[in-house]
């Protein structure tokens, strides 16, 4: 919206006796299109900045992964369900598979002596980390926080909310637990062992834990309490916010694709991330890599954006639960592609004619076999199904 052009009172007297009507409103139309184009202006500064903040980040994480590349055969960095994590010399990293709950210690090592001692402190790191330490030691993001960022990007740091840690331990640790922990899983765990085809008369010792099996539920209630205060704000099932993070990030608040997208609901800044702050605080603004790694930031961002998409976008479709799924796969590929499946158009005004005439049902179904792509068809599959399971895991909470 642009802001209001206000004239005193003064020179609204002079202009009625000076200038004819139809003077008066050329004036005005002027003025107008004038701070149209200012905004325009402005507008295309912050993308051109914003572009450059990408590139420059985008330069940075290829750097990355050369050096990394220059150490290991396959240079891994985090991705939606996977934590990736290196130590500053990069030749020993960690892969937290949240997904598959499991965590794999790999390090280079020129004896299995030498090779135990690393895998023993990088697993007690690991499991006792929280994600404001990660950030400020990290070799990589102490490299993405030297770039400028964007000036009216909205910065803010992760908080010291554990990463893993609470996916084993009922409670937080003490430090003798812990060691009892690796010195128990070192013990039963195999090393196993293989020769660094890249640097010579070095092998890669590694082992991969299992995390208990309710590892997951277990990480779903640290993040309960936010989700049940947004989720009664924003007028959501408490179960579809879960239902969304479990299938987003399998509640990897570091989760990272390549759009980007962060944290435990992938926000992209530019799009969703846009127009959730927009509606949460009145201002369009950017927000930070780090600002979405606050699991407190995400799920209000995130949240928000489900209100936009059911209660703005999607709001001619009467059915809540019919609604309901067009918001999930919405949330997935955008509504213009949800309109597209029923009226292969990009219009919702059109779609949810069509939508209204048919059963949440016949709806699913239309969605689950016309959506363009296959990745957003399993999407929904995936959420639906969790928002089943997550209704009964929080039923009486």
């Amino acid at each position: 919206m642009f802001s209001k052009i206000f004239i005193p009172l003064i020179l609204l007297t002079t202009v009625a006796f000076s200038q004819t009507f139809e003077d008066y409103t050329k004036s005005q139309n002027k003025a107008f299109e004038d701070e149209k184009k200012l905004f325009g202006v402005h507008q295309k500064s912050q993308d051109i900045e914003f572009n450059n903040y990408k590139e420059a980040q985008t330069k940075v994480f290829n750097s990355f992964k050369k050096e990394v590349g220059a150490i290991w055969e396959i240079p891994k960095v985090s991705t939606k369900t996977k934590w990736v994590a290196y130590s500053k010399d990069k030749k020993t990293r960690t892969d937290v598979d949240f997904n598959k709950t499991t965590i794999t210690v790999e390090t280079l090592a020129s004896s299995e002596e030498e090779a135990k001692i690393k895998l023993q402190n990088a697993l007690k790191k690991v499991v006792t980390v929280d994600n404001k330490t990660f950030t400020e030691n990290d070799p990589l993001e102490q490299k993405l926080a030297k770039i400028k960022k964007p000036f009216h990007m909205i910065d803010e740091p992760p908080k010291d909310e554990p990463l893993v840690s609470n996916m084993i331990f009922t409670t937080k640790p003490t430090k003798q637990v812990v060691k009892n922990y690796i010195y128990k899983k070192m013990k039963s765990s195999k090393i196993k062992v293989k020769k660094s085809s890249i640097i010579k008369k070095t092998k890669v010792y590694s082992i991969t834990i299992k995390m208990p099996k309710d590892a997951l539920v277990r990480k779903s209630k640290q993040y309960y309490k936010n989700v049940k205060q947004q989720a009664t704000k924003e007028k959501l099932p408490l179960s579809l916010v879960f239902a969304i993070i479990h299938s987003e990030s399998s509640f990897n608040p570091r989760a990272r694709s390549y759009v980007p997208a962060y944290g435990l609901m992938q926000i992209v800044p530019r799009t969703a991330g846009l127009d959730a702050y927009n509606y949460l605080y009145n201002k369009k603004r950017l927000v930070s890599g780090n600002y979405l790694y606050n699991s407190n930031n995400n799920i209000t961002m995130g949240s928000a954006y489900l209100h936009i998409l059911y209660y703005k976008y999607l709001r001619k479709i009467k059915n809540p639960q019919s609604r309901l799924y067009c918001t999930i796969a919405a949330y997935n590929t955008g509504a213009g592609n949800v309109a597209w499946v029923f009226v292969k158009t990009y219009s919702m005004d059109k779609a949810s004619k069509i939508i209204n005439k048919m059963t949440p049902e016949e709806v699913y179904t239309k969605l689950l076999h016309g959506l363009k792509y296959k990745e957003t068809r399993i999407y929904l599959q995936k959420v639906n199904k969790r928002v089943k399971l997550y209704n009964k895991l929080y039923a009486n909470a």
